[in-house]
């Protein structure tokens, strides 16, 4: 064979390799996209839209208040206690009602650099109106226990109350129940806690030391349901708990060892995805992911938590009601965008957030927890200072 021969037999080789890694090349980045495709779709159809509530609000959109600053929303967290659904009968016979076990009001501000979030007592006495029940029916206008609302017409009646209670529209609404909130504890392996004291309590299956423990995913739904053998009894002290789990799960969650990292990542967004209802806007990867981008760079420090200034109701030491105009002010600051400031029970405060500081549960008022300004409520005036804390505390109770 001539030297030219084998010149073109070698080319021809090189070109023949080159196609046949182009090809290879091209089939792993299509196996890639498929597998990517599968991964986005099945997390993508995770995701339950709420849409009877969708079409119920729909109905009432002119009773609803409007939104009062751009940029701002407002976020109903709806955990339900319903007993349907898989892992979730152990927990009561009653899987054909659920009511609403914890619900929050996450405000978070227009400069996307602070946010509130507002534990509602579930045993407040409050006007429900009148409601779509499941059974197609309509509930009369009524004086109730908030957590009635869930029970009776599910996430839209408990999206009417809260604005009808508040003045401040209800942007997204997201419903999870016990299976859902114990998966998203488990897929970040668990959420490390500080107790100052060692907890056995038979009821809530929880056998804990004093000091730092991490709770799994079971442990964690003991944790923040507790009531009669935790704390003081009460339901405030229940959503204190709930409030400082939280913001211990906010610090887990946002850690880079989880965020950045796809093998942890994934199974998060598995269960958070699977144990979600939103309302349509949400029901998606691409609407929680604009969602989630909004609030990614807000510090722990301005994530912060407070229950609504409330007290025993006048007529039932075992029923709550609220404390005005507390309430009110708290409702106005947050609807128009405006900053409270937290502080723990001892009356220690992160700090001033200035302009963008909001959050927290007051310290002052023993009923309320709230401290009341001498100045009417306005740009210029000091913002009221709740008994709370922030995503950044971690200390023990």
């Amino acid at each position: 064979m001539t030297e030219t021969a084998r010149s073109r037999q070698g080319a021809s080789a090189r070109r023949a390799w080159v196609r046949r890694g182009t090809v290879g090349a091209g089939l792993l980045l299509l196996a890639a996209a498929g597998t990517g495709w599968l991964v986005y779709a099945k997390l993508d159809g995770n995701i339950t839209p709420d849409e009877a509530a969708a079409a119920e609000l729909a109905r009432y959109e002119r009773e609803r208040p409007s939104a009062a600053v751009r940029g701002a929303q407002n976020i109903l967290v709806i955990g339900s206690d319903s007993r349907a659904g898989d892992g979730n009968r152990r927990y009561g016979r009653d899987a054909g009602t659920a009511r609403s076990d914890t619900t929050i009001l996450l405000h978070l501000s227009a400069d996307h650099r602070g946010a509130t979030a507002v534990s509602i007592p579930r045993d407040l006495m409050i006007d429900i109106p009148g409601c779509r029940r499941k059974d197609g029916g309509r509930s009369r206008p009524m004086f109730t226990m908030f957590n009635h609302a869930f029970q009776v017409g599910g996430s839209a009646c408990t999206i009417r109350t809260v604005e009808r209670m508040t003045n401040i529209r209800v942007d997204h609404h997201v419903v999870v129940d016990f299976h859902g909130f114990k998966e998203m504890v488990d897929a970040v392996d668990g959420v490390e806690i500080c107790l100052a004291k060692p907890i056995h309590d038979k009821a809530a299956r929880l056998r804990l030391p004093a000091g730092k423990v991490t709770l799994d995913g079971e442990q964690a739904l003991g944790y923040v349901r507790a009531r009669k053998s935790l704390g003081d009894g009460s339901d405030t002290d229940r959503m204190d708990r709930q409030q400082r789990f939280l913001a211990a799960l906010v610090q887990k969650a946002r850690s880079n060892d989880v965020l950045l990292n796809p093998v942890r990542l994934y199974p998060v967004l598995d269960a958070a995805t699977s144990s979600l209802t939103t309302d349509p806007a949400l029901a998606s990867l691409r609407g929680l992911y604009d969602f989630v981008r909004s609030v990614r760079d807000i510090p722990t420090e301005r994530v912060q938590f407070l229950t609504v200034p409330r007290e025993s109701y006048v007529y039932d030491a075992n029923r709550d009601q609220l404390v005005e105009p507390d309430a009110r002010r708290l409702f106005e600051r947050l609807r128009l965008d405006r900053p409270v400031v937290v502080a723990d029970s001892r009356g220690k405060s992160p700090g001033a957030r200035g302009e963008s500081g909001h959050g927290g549960s007051g310290d002052g008022d023993a009923k309320s927890g709230v401290e009341r300004p001498d100045e009417p409520a306005g740009p210029a005036s000091p913002a009221p200072t709740f008994r709370g804390n922030t995503a950044a505390e971690n200390g023990c109770e």
